[in-house]
């Protein structure tokens, strides 16, 4: 199966955790993951984003737990989620551009939530991206800078903006359809 052969939608593939008491679910951050873990993890974090080594980027990243396919770049500043960033899977040949984000976990009032993040063969994440929890990338697909995807990508689609949205094809005339 491959990342974008999931139908399903995000919102459905995200584990929804419940947190006790008053307190938003960030309060209650150190229940949810081992602060030594995520300690260990910043580090790593910290050391990939400012590492022009990809091949020490790509190591970093598997031993806090990211599936790191082959001839997978890095950039710098990028950062993967710090928390669950065993839900990251990067494919063959992924791009992930400087300063993006691909964030694994969303803390909200009355609970938090984690999802597995999977960024297809091929696939490219422009400079200053977000991708939020539960999102598929497909194979060849591109996300614009600065974009915000809250959805999947299908295989070869081009998403830009906040809410990421497709883009048309070469040639086509956007205005026409606005």
């Amino acid at each position: 199966m491959t990342a974008s052969d999931d139908t399903t939608p995000r919102h459905e593939r995200v584990t929804r955790h419940a947190t006790p008491g008053p307190r938003n679910s960030l309060a209650h951050w150190t229940t949810a993951r081992s602060p030594l873990r995520v300690a260990i993890n910043y580090i790593a974090v910290w050391l990939v984003r400012i590492s022009p080594s990809l091949r020490l980027k790509r190591w970093l990243l598997r031993r806090i737990g990211v599936t790191v396919g082959a001839g997978v770049s890095w950039g710098l500043e990028a950062t993967p989620d710090v928390f669950w960033p065993d839900l990251i899977t990067l494919e063959a040949n992924a791009v992930v551009g400087y300063d993006a984000t691909i964030l694994c976990h969303e803390f909200l009032q009355d609970e938090y939530r984690t999802g597995e993040v999977v960024v297809g063969e091929r696939a490219m994440i422009g400079a200053g991206a977000i991708i939020l929890p539960g999102v598929k990338i497909g194979a060849d697909a591109s996300v614009a800078a600065n974009s915000l995807v809250t959805r999947d990508v299908p295989p070869g689609a081009t998403v830009a903006g906040v809410p990421a949205e497709p883009m048309g094809g070469p040639g086509e005339d956007r205005t026409a359809a606005e």
